[in-house]
């Protein structure tokens, strides 16, 4: 948080994990979103994809890419031995953009 909470532009939104954070941001100038998204994950048994509910909750402040796309990319990059967990990273994107509202 020491390191990139000043390199958020005034305006912007910053989603941290609580996760590990001893002082939480202060800032004013900025929107701020505590996801927990390690507690999440883990309750989902999802802890090596906690990344996409954060991915999650930012899509749903932000728009700027569907779902869908998300997953054709991970179809189109990961192994093919790693299709298997498209079904549970959609459901950590879901699950994110829940946690936002």
């Amino acid at each position: 948080m020491e390191k990139f909470e000043n390199s958020v532009k005034p305006g912007g939104t910053l989603i941290y994990d609580g996760y590990g954070i001893s002082i939480p941001p202060t800032r004013k100038d900025i929107n701020i979103y505590r996801v927990d998204a390690m507690d999440v994950a883990a309750k989902m048994n999802l802890i090596k994809i906690f990344n996409m509910i954060l991915l999650g909750s930012y899509l749903k402040l932000h728009p700027i890419v569907q779902i869908e796309s998300v997953l054709k990319a991970l179809k189109k990059t990961l192994p093919e031995r790693h299709h298997g967990l498209i079904p549970q990273n959609e459901e950590a994107i879901k699950k994110g953009m829940e946690l936002v509202g």
